[in-house]
C-alpha cells in the first residue's frame, strides 16, 4: 500500500468532514439539517482545495486512502 504523508492539517479537515457526514446520516428529516448541509459544502471545500493536492495531484487512489487516514486517526 502507497503512503501519501498528507499534512495533519488535512487529516484533521477530512475528519471533521467525516464527523459532520456521520452526524448528517443520523439526522431525522423532521429536524432541520440546513447548519449541517453547510458545514458539510464547506469541508468539502476546504478539502478539496487544500494546497496538497497543487503539489501531489490528484487520484481516486488517494481520496481512499485520505478517508482512511482520518479514521485511523479518530479511533
Amino acid at each position: 500500500m502507497v503512503r501519501y504523508g498528507f499534512p495533519d492539517d488535512l487529516v484533521q479537515i477530512q475528519r471533521d468532514w467525516l464527523r459532520t457526514y456521520e452526524a448528517l446520516a443520523r439526522c431525522s428529516p423532521a429536524v432541520g439539517t440546513t447548519a449541517l448541509r453547510r458545514r458539510l459544502i464547506v469541508e468539502s471545500c476546504r478539502v478539496a482545495r487544500h494546497p496538497f493536492w497543487t503539489e501531489t495531484g490528484r487520484s481516486p487512489a488517494m481520496w481512499g486512502e485520505l478517508r482512511r487516514a482520518a479514521r485511523a486517526e479518530d479511533g
